[in-house]
C-alpha cells in the first residue's frame, strides 16, 4: 500500500513521500492565498474555502490566518461554523465538524501522531487518526484535540483544555487531560454567565 493511501488507514507511513508532497504544496499555496485576503473580500474568501475544503456548508467563516497541513483538503465542515484567529488543523487525515460549532482563537485539531519508540521516530514514521466534532459545540481558546478523538453534540470544552479521549453529548468538559465537569443543565437555561439571566424570549 502506498504512503498516500496509508495516510487514511491509521497505519505507520512515511510522510516525506514525493507523491504526498506535490499535492500538499499545491493545497498550501491556495491556503496562502486565503490568508492574504482582505476583510473587504468576503466573496473571494468563500470561493477559496470551497476550493480548499473537502466539504464546507453555507455560512462558514474562518478568520485569517488559519493553518492546515493540507490546506483544509481533508476537512469536512457543516453549516454555520465560525472559527476565530489561528485555528490550526493538522489535517493529514479527515477532520469532521458539525453545524453551528464555534471555535475560539488558537485552537488546534491534530490528527497526526508519531510512535513513542525513538527508533521509528528517527525514520520519520507517522500515523493519522480522524477527529469528529459534533453539532453545536464550543471549543474555548487554546483547546487542543488529539488524534482519534470524537466530541459529541452540544459540548462546551473549556479554554486551554487538552482533549485526549472522547466526550459524550451535552457536557461541559475542562482540563488537561480534559474531563467531563458536569452536564449541560437547567441552570444553563436560566443563566448565560454567572448571575446574568437569559431573557426567556430568546428561547421562545
Amino acid at each position: 500500500m502506498s504512503n498516500l493511501k496509508k495516510m487514511h488507514t491509521g497505519d505507520l507511513y512515511l510522510p516525506d513521500d514525493p507523491e504526498i508532497e506535490v499535492d500538499q504544496k499545491r493545497y498550501l499555496d491556495r491556503l496562502y492565498d486565503y490568508n492574504h485576503t482582505r476583510p473587504s473580500e468576503p466573496e473571494k474568501q468563500q470561493a477559496l474555502l470551497k476550493e480548499l475544503f473537502a466539504e464546507i456548508g453555507p455560512n462558514c467563516y474562518l478568520e485569517p490566518p488559519f493553518h492546515a497541513n493540507f490546506g483544509g483538503h481533508h476537512v469536512h465542515f457543516g453549516a454555520n461554523i465560525y472559527a476565530n484567529f489561528n485555528l490550526t488543523m493538522v489535517d493529514d487525515t479527515h477532520i469532521y465538524v458539525g453545524d453551528h460549532t464555534m471555535i475560539a482563537p488558537n485552537v488546534t485539531l491534530a490528527t497526526a501522531g508519531h510512535p513513542i519508540l525513538p527508533e521509528l521516530r528517527a525514520q520519520n514514521y507517522q500515523y493519522n487518526m480522524p477527529i469528529h466534532i459534533g453539532r453545536n459545540c464550543w471549543l474555548g481558546a487554546g483547546v487542543i484535540v488529539l488524534p482519534g478523538v470524537t466530541i459529541g453534540d452540544n459540548v462546551v470544552v473549556g479554554a486551554g483544555s487538552v482533549v485526549t479521549k472522547d466526550l459524550p453529548d451535552n457536557v461541559v468538559a475542562v482540563g488537561n487531560p480534559c474531563h467531563v465537569m458536569r452536564p449541560v443543565s437547567d441552570h444553563d437555561r436560566e443563566f448565560y454567565f454567572k448571575d446574568r439571566r437569559i431573557d426567556p424570549e430568546l428561547l421562545s
